[in-house]
């Protein structure tokens, strides 16, 4: 019998493209969030889904959502701040969890506090959305036509065309200026401030820059393979202004290492956060695509594969790859317990053909 499938934060903006999905393709989740007249809009927008109020300032009704065997989708941040309690709840109850996640302290704190030797019950699939889905994706395809030998991978992130960003990305973002990030290094996980690296990809014929950030490939493709020494992820949204990034990046982390600093940035982020929901519209996400790229090289630098996907807008990909995901979990499970990377969680090839249906597919390399 298929568990439940509990999507928490369903009225914000990247919950609603979630639920939509869901909805679209038969399923019939359970909308949670604060606001029960937000709450019941949507669900009669979609065929008079339930509904439940939770709130993640009140772990204990996030948790009283869930049996075991469910599934639980939180749309919920800047995770941060607010992630901890979906994951303590479906820790608790023996639910799969998955989520939006794309902060690299929050995924770090994932794979960190749940992992192989902490598994418990349950999967946790942290960050299955644009972030960073695609870099998985296109890493292990590398991985896998490297056959073995590959002794690094580098992913990069662009997007195509023009859109805008949510307010949830925005708070998100906020909230990162002064935390740390990180890297795999010499085989192992290592302290790193975002934007540390800058490295061009080629792209559609042009060559575009993007600086290093935190991603759940750190964790996900050293499982894949051991022989790995280096995993490096490139955000590619910036163009010509990636060196500047990283410059400031830079002045960021100075500044964070005065005492109070760090407080003071959170506490101006704080605002933000209470006024998520709101995001670029239909017309304007069809109007933006993504792309990703994964080379795969051998420990003297030699390319040995390379693959590249293009896809929809990163927000309409995220919403139907969490839908996914989420009737995956719920009629046959996850293939593990504790953090997961995609690919863990799902295999390679069905992950792949998940990733095409929520418009992320394979291009020809040029």
């Amino acid at each position: 019998m298929a568990g439940a499938i509990v999507l928490f934060g369903a009225t914000g903006y990247t919950g609603r493209l979630v639920a939509r999905s869901l909805a679209a393709a038969g399923a019939r989740p359970v909308l949670a969030g604060r606001d029960q007249g937000r709450l019941a809009a949507l669900a009669a927008e979609l065929g008079g889904l339930p509904t439940a109020v939770a709130d993640a300032d009140r772990p204990e009704r996030v948790r009283g959502l869930l049996g075991e065997g469910d599934v639980l989708v939180t749309t919920v941040g800047p995770f941060i701040r607010r992630g901890g309690a979906a994951v303590r709840a479906a820790v608790e109850a023996g639910a799969a969890y998955l989520d939006a996640a794309g902060e690299p302290p929050f995924i770090r704190r994932v794979f960190e506090e749940h992992g192989p030797a902490a598994s418990g019950r349950c999967g946790l699939v942290t960050a299955f959305g644009y972030d960073y889905v695609p870099g998985n994706l296109a890493g292990a395809l590398a991985l896998r036509a490297a056959g073995g030998a590959a002794a690094r991978v580098d992913v990069g992130y662009f997007l195509t065309g023009r859109g805008g960003l949510s307010t949830g990305t925005l708070a998100s973002g906020a909230g990162l200026l002064g935390e740390p990030s990180f890297a795999f290094r010499d085989g192992r996980l290592a302290s790193e401030r975002s934007a540390r690296r800058v490295r061009s990809f080629q792209v559609d014929g042009a060559r575009l820059a993007g600086v290093s950030v935190g991603g759940s490939e750190h964790f996900a493709l050293p499982r894949l393979a051991p022989a790995l020494r280096e995993v490096n992820v490139y955000l590619g949204w910036f163009g010509p202004l990636a060196r500047a990034v990283q410059a400031g990046a830079a002045a960021g982390g100075l500044l964070a290492r005065l005492p109070g600093a760090r407080a003071l940035v959170q506490a101006a982020a704080a605002p933000l956060a209470g006024r998520t929901g709101a995001g670029p519209d239909e017309a304007s996400r069809a109007r933006t695509g993504s792309y990703a790229v994964a080379l795969a090289y051998d420990g003297d630098g030699g390319q040995l594969a390379e693959v590249r996907l293009r896809g929809v807008n990163p927000y309409t990909f995220t919403g139907a790859m969490l839908a996914w995901g989420a009737r995956r979990a719920a009629e046959a499970g996850l293939a593990g317990t504790g953090a997961l990377g995609p690919v863990d969680a799902f295999g390679l090839d069905a992950l792949e053909a998940g990733a095409v249906q929520a418009g992320l597919a394979r291009v020809t390399p040029g």
